[in-house]
């Protein structure tokens, strides 16, 4: 069943960004029946990417586990705001799926604790329905050099 999920992001103070233009040819978020599927979000904000480079613990020069962490919960935030301008945020029933990307300097193996930035986000937010299935895959680069990306998959009534 669909909740009250906007005042509950008042409650917790969160507001949702504007939704991302696409830096390339596709759509933001696209429903099929009852499902949601996001296109790939990065931690853009305000129309600047936010995180960038490779992340890896105590090198110099990269971006650390803790700042990944907090660019896939911005991620997270500009996925929500794709399913948002698509059908409402009171639409979302549960979310289904996360699958995140982290862009890792060799030998990092941090990628579940990086992306647990989108998935603790959900769960603050959704409680039991924001519980979901995920995939955390390290990767060699991501569009613009971003250091995470995020996607969604989304119940909707």
């Amino acid at each position: 069943m669909a909740g009250t999920w906007s005042a509950r992001l008042t409650e917790l103070g969160i507001q949702l960004p504007p939704v991302v233009a696409p830096v390339a040819s596709y759509v933001p978020a696209v429903r099929t029946g009852n499902l949601v599927y996001t296109a790939g979000q990065l931690p853009i904000v305000d129309g600047t990417l936010d995180v960038a480079g490779k992340v890896h613990e105590g090198a110099e020069g990269v971006v650390d586990p803790e700042q990944a962490y907090e660019a896939a919960r911005k991620c997270g935030l500009n996925a929500l705001a794709a399913v948002d301008a698509l059908v409402g945020i009171d639409s979302v029933v549960r979310i289904v799926k996360v699958v995140g990307f982290v862009a890792s300097a060799h030998g990092f193996t941090g990628q579940p604790g990086v992306i647990n930035g989108a998935s603790d986000l959900l769960d603050e937010l959704f409680g039991e329905a924001g519980r979901h299935a995920r995939s955390a895959v390290g990767v060699a680069e991501l569009p613009m050099g971003a250091a995470v990306e995020v996607e969604l998959i989304v119940e909707v009534v």
